[in-house]
């Protein structure tokens, strides 16, 4: 599991000119689902973004998590982060798990993230032709791979 995470001041996602999750400050999350995903890698994941230490304290140091910081998430299915560029200049998107496998874990993943946030989160239509705006803070834009645990 891929996922693509920004610190934000605002963020929101659009379906068919009505928007459909929102948030303020908080973290805007992309995830990108494989095959070999599973409850493992949803646990890791959800714990390192509600516990990552990238908002600012009273110094203006990134010393403060999501949980203590009172920040919001919104979650954004994105198959395309699992993209392959190796061949050409079409991207593979082969290595994304197909909605059987990846919609139950991208379920999965809010349930997890509710739990771990003590709160429920916002999120954007799994499969949709969505629109999502933000403001990145900072910029903070932090990748992770839960195959790749660096």
């Amino acid at each position: 599991m891929r996922v693509v995470i920004q610190r934000v001041s605002e963020a929101s996602v659009t379906v068919e000119g009505r928007i459909i999750g929102q948030i303020q400050k908080g973290l805007m999350v992309l995830v990108g689902i494989v095959n070999e995903d599973d409850s493992a890698d949803i646990e890791w994941l959800s714990n390192k973004i509600v516990n990552m230490r990238i908002f600012e304290d009273e110094q203006g140091v990134m010393n403060k998590s999501l949980l203590e910081a009172g920040g919001s998430i919104l979650l954004v299915s994105q198959f395309t982060l699992h993209a392959s560029t190796k061949k050409g200049n079409r991207p593979s998107y082969i290595a994304a798990a197909k909605p059987d496998v990846s919609i139950p874990l991208y379920e999965a993943m809010i349930q997890q993230l509710e739990k771990d946030l003590g709160a429920p989160i916002q999120t954007g239509q799994f499969g949709a032709d969505m629109k999502v705006g933000l403001i990145n803070d900072g910029p903070v834009t932090i990748s992770i791979d839960s195959k790749n645990k660096e």
